[in-house]
């Protein structure tokens, strides 16, 4: 199974490229703390590259900037291409399959799409006895008493 799940803040502004058929593409990096200090009693962090194509990657610069805490679950992929000198250059990242936003203030890179703006909903009146009534079911088991005798032996495991 190939599976990644990182929780970190965007090393920069996220940009966004169209591949020549048409596809968008966003490579971006993650600084993930790690869980222990060092010597110095410092928290270091890793720094780890990932791609995210399509959609994802189009909300992915629309709202998120650097500094912007993020949640990346998806596979790691290593790629190879040859550089300009001809030299063979081997890639690791993460292919992310879903990306969440976990920075609670809503702010995007233009700063404008702030949730804490939104109207708030009506109120219900529930003073009134124009309430539906909910039915709800019987236990379907309720016939059979309140305890069951099981041997050890009918037990599959």
């Amino acid at each position: 199974m190939n599976k990644a799940i990182l929780i970190g803040r965007l090393t920069k502004d996220p940009e966004l490229r169209t591949t020549p058929t048409g596809r968008n593409v966003c490579q971006f990096s993650v600084a993930v703390s790690r869980n222990f200090t060092n010597a110095n009693g410092e928290r270091e962090a890793d720094f780890i590259n990932c791609v995210v194509w399509d959609k994802q990657a189009e909300n992915l610069v629309k709202y998120q900037k650097k500094g912007n805490q993020i949640a990346v679950e998806g596979r790691i992929q290593t790629r190879n291409y040859d550089d300009k000198d001809g030299k063979k250059v081997y890639v690791t990242e993460i292919l992310a399959s879903n990306i969440s936003f976990l920075d609670s203030k809503g702010t995007g890179a233009t700063g404008n799409t702030s949730f804490n703006n939104l109207p708030e909903p009506p109120m219900v009146d529930t003073s009134s006895n124009n309430m539906e009534t909910v039915s709800v079911e019987k236990d379907p088991f309720e016939a059979f008493g309140d305890s069951i005798e099981i041997s050890d032996n009918d037990l599959p495991f």
